[in-house]
């Protein structure tokens, strides 16, 4: 496996998929870029589906035919061993707490927005449903806002793939609908994310 070059199946303006980019980059693993158009269902192919029968977005091929799916799986496996994921039990689990957050709390509402505006272009035709998407995707960044502003990140105050999981979907909050301008703390750690090394922005 140490031999083998790292390929990763995505979109590069997947919020799901850049969690995986930032994350290589800011490792600097090298890694093949394999673009994959969901519009068009390429990730419902048969070829594909060998690789994730779920369908979806991001995959890694960490090894020839070896297969890992799910962004968040994906980081974890990737930064174990680095400074991107704690080592005691408690800051380990607290890594997974805010991804589990992520996943049910935030993505369903905020990245969904996005995807229904950007990808499908129904800002009009999805009205109703991104109204009631409105309300919990507010909460969501809300609890974010309320732990940032005690805390500079989001696990053992450190850098680490909780913030990586997180900031992917909030930093494009806005191109779903949602207005960031009081999240003061949100945006100051923004800034933080930014300024660490290696860092890429999303495209």
């Amino acid at each position: 496996m140490s031999n083998f070059t790292y390929k990763v199946y995505g979109d590069v303006f997947s919020g799901n998929c850049y969690k995986v980019k930032l994350l290589l980059h800011q490792l600097q693993k090298p890694y093949e870029w394999i673009p994959v158009d969901i519009l068009q269902q390429e990730s419902r192919t048969a070829a594909f589906l060998q690789r994730n029968p779920n369908g979806k977005i991001p995959v890694l091929e960490f090894a020839s035919q070896e297969y890992l799916f799910e962004s968040n799986a994906i980081m974890y496996f990737l930064s174990e061993g680095t400074d991107f994921l704690p080592n005691t039990r408690l800051q380990r689990s607290q890594v997974l707490q805010w991804l589990f957050f992520e996943q049910y709390s935030h993505e369903p509402y905020i990245a969904s927005s996005r995807y229904l505006i950007r990808y499908l272009k129904g800002a009009e035709k999805y009205k109703t449903v991104l109204e009631e998407k409105s309300k919990p995707g507010y909460a969501a960044l809300d609890v974010m806002e309320q732990h940032l502003s005690r805390n500079q990140f989001f696990v053992g105050n450190k850098y680490t793939i909780a913030d990586i999981g997180l900031y992917a979907y909030t930093h494009v909050a806005e191109e779903g609908g949602f207005d960031l301008s009081r999240y003061s703390a949100i945006k100051s750690w923004f800034a933080k994310i930014e300024s660490q090394p290696h860092y890429i922005a999303m495209g």
